[in-house]
């Protein structure tokens, strides 16, 4: 009698559970990097404290981000992109609350963090070319999103400024944010460059 062999399974083995555990490591990367950074700064931020923070070992970091170039300028383009996906979902009818929220991408732990990569990258060549084309590719995506939530048209003549000057303050202001509680007074500013912005770009939507 002919030997019954078992069914025969095309294609790799199911990795899903694999491949999720890597995901969720290289989240934890990620959030636990840009958390260093604003934290303690640079020089504070090495590969083994961020592994810690994280729950993982070093040589796990390692393999997900083999440099600690790698790793930084990787943190802080992921939570710009998790910021990014917040304001394309915030309502479009109130340019007050969209002047908010746009000032709030540069008052938080992300500005923070990407601050002190542009100071470190002002001393290392090798992260200034990273650092220059991420900050490059994060401008333009915000002020993007800015334009689009705005109801902005840019055909317009002093539109376009009108907009990259918001990003601007409120890149100043978050530099203010860096040193003291400036809450109170950032409230009064952006409530005035609201009325600014509505002046400036009238019923563009």
């Amino acid at each position: 009698m002919a030997a019954v062999t078992a069914p025969r399974q095309d294609g790799p083995p199911d990795r899903g559970p694999k491949q999720d555990r890597s995901r969720a490591t290289r989240q934890r990367l990620l959030e636990a990097a840009v958390a260093c950074l604003a934290e303690h700064g640079w020089a504070g931020s090495t590969v083994a404290v961020v592994a810690e923070r994280a729950g993982v070992s070093r040589g796990a970091a390692q393999h997900h981000f083999p440099t600690r170039e790698d790793l930084f300028t990787a943190a802080v383009e992921y939570v710009a992109e998790e910021r990014s996906q917040a304001l394309r979902a915030l309502p479009t009818d109130d340019r007050a609350q969209t002047v908010a929220a746009l000032v709030g991408l540069y008052t938080g732990p992300l500005f923070r963090a990407a601050l002190q990569l542009w100071v470190a990258a002002s001393n290392e060549e090798q992260l200034r070319a990273r650092v220059t084309e991420l900050e490059a590719r994060v401008g333009r995506e915000s002020h993007r999103i800015a334009v689009e939530l705005l109801g902005a048209d840019e055909s317009r003549p002093g539109v376009r400024e009108t907009v990259q000057g918001l990003l601007d303050m409120a890149r100043g202001l978050g530099l203010a944010t860096l040193l003291t509680d400036d809450t109170t007074r950032r409230a009064r500013v952006v409530a005035q460059w609201a009325r600014l912005i509505d002046e400036a770009l009238g019923d563009g939507r």
